[in-house]
């Protein structure tokens, strides 16, 4: 365990600091389950925004509360200002994705709850909860209830709440996401202001999204995780001026850098060079595409204007896609080997192109023969209904395989996915009310 010397001895200009940082969960019966953060080193600097990006599952959101003292490491340490967090810190405030508002207490009661559990005097706490809700917009509301509030001004008290405990350090958690894309960049611009102009007395903000443009926007640094299990991919500076030109060649060209990890899937350089990629596992994260979309985006891309090939933040922009749903497909159809990104664009292959062309029956058959080849639980649940006398199964054989890799969720959404993209492919069928695949004719 380290010395309290030995801590601050890290600190430095330092905020806070993870070293060697792990985190496994252990299943419902006690044993050792999946590594979900992995040896990761991470230093937020006093005067800076990092913004954390990757896909779904790769462990942001739970580094995050690894940072707040909210759950701990399993290895490693957290220290913030070179003391050793072992539990809620205090200089450390946490604005959450879903609001997380008592709904029996007014703004003004929730706002006040932190300074509350701090013993503030109650004079002082109201005093200082109205001024944080003033500025953060909500001057007016302060005897509102949270069923009175739209969503953006939900997540202003959020705000307002971790302001008020004047934080060294704010973390973010997806905090525009639930949000309408005009309400999230106004309480983004909102909120880029009060840091910019000092007007709040947070010294660092770690701010974990999906949003690619956000994250360039607001960050000094981008920190793009990787997954099975998370950990740091990339470390991006951000030197750009502020306010920051979306229009600017040097911002379009880190979007492109960012897009170009998150959409990276194993073996796809390999398949680029025109060598067989490497397999995926059996117990492979698969994002969770559904074919109508996986379809419409080949079609899409076949298409003029694009012929083939389009840049990948226009295309989320035409096809009014998020980036999280845009970096599902761009993975699914590289997992399959209809299509390969990179340098922020995405090219359709041969397969994909013809996919895109093809009759209900062509599509059909070509789905079912990438699954087969690049997807190995598809492979795997064929093989066994084919080997079995019956040719038949029941889910819970495969879930039970799963979950030598994945949680008991990530396994059902897994095979799920699986059994919907074999389903269309005819590749199998699959009984709801049983719980059996068969090679039926559904």
């Amino acid at each position: 365990m380290p010395t309290e010397t030995s801590l601050a001895g890290e600190a430095g200009n330092n905020l806070v600091v993870a070293s060697q940082v792990c985190k496994t969960y252990t299943t419902g019966i006690g044993e050792e389950g999946r590594l979900v953060l992995d040896h990761i080193d991470f230093a937020l600097k006093e005067g800076e925004i990092v913004a954390i990006l990757g896909k779904s599952g790769s462990g942001k959101s739970t580094f995050l509360r690894v940072l707040a003292g909210l759950t701990e490491p399993s290895e490693g340490r957290v220290a913030y200002r070179g003391r050793a967090v072992d539990g809620p810190a205090h200089g450390i405030a946490m604005v959450f994705q879903t609001f997380a508002l008592f709904p029996w207490l007014t703004v003004l009661g929730n706002v006040e709850l932190g300074l509350e559990a701090q013993g503030v005097p109650a004079e002082e706490r109201r005093n200082r909860a109205v001024a944080a809700i003033d500025l953060i917009g909500l001057d007016g509301f302060e005897s509102a209830y949270p069923k009175e509030l739209s969503g953006g001004m939900r997540q202003r008290v959020g705000f307002a709440r971790a302001l008020v405990v004047n934080p060294d350090v704010l973390l973010l958690d997806e905090p525009f996401s639930a949000l309408d894309v005009l309400t999230a960049e106004t309480l983004r611009g909102d909120i880029e202001d009060l840091w910019r102009d000092h007007r709040v007395p947070t010294k660092g903000i770690i701010v974990v999204s999906h949003n690619i443009e956000e994250a360039v926007v607001l960050a000094d640094r981008i920190i793009v995780f990787g997954s099975d299990p998370g950990h740091i991919r990339a470390d991006i500076p951000v030197a750009l001026p502020r306010p920051r030109d979306q229009a600017n060649p040097a911002f379009r060209r880190i979007v492109d850098e960012v897009y170009t990890l998150l959409t990276t899937v194993p073996g796809a350089e390999a398949g680029r060079r025109g060598l067989r990629p490497e397999p995926i596992g059996l117990g492979y994260r698969l994002p969770d595409a559904s074919i109508q979309q996986l379809t419409g985006l080949l079609e899409a891309l076949s298409a003029e204007p694009y012929d083939g090939r389009a840049d990948l933040p226009k295309l989320a922009e035409s096809e009014h896609l998020s980036t999280e749903e845009l970096v599902v497909l761009v993975e699914t159809l590289q997992l399959l080997g209809f299509a390969n990104a990179a340098g922020g664009d995405m090219e359709t292959l041969a397969d994909g192109r013809e996919f895109a062309a093809a009759d209900l029956l062509r599509r059909k058959q070509l789905f079912a023969d990438h699954l087969k080849r690049n997807i190995p639980l598809a492979a795997h649940i064929r093989r066994v209904l084919d080997e079995r006398p019956g040719h038949s199964a029941p889910e819970a054989r495969f879930l039970r395989e799963l979950e030598d890799y994945l949680s008991e969720e990530e396994a059902h959404q897994v095979l799920e996915t699986v059994i919907n993209w074999g389903r269309y492919a005819e590749l199998f069928a699959y009984d709801y009310d049983s719980g059996v695949l068969s090679l039926e004719n559904p």
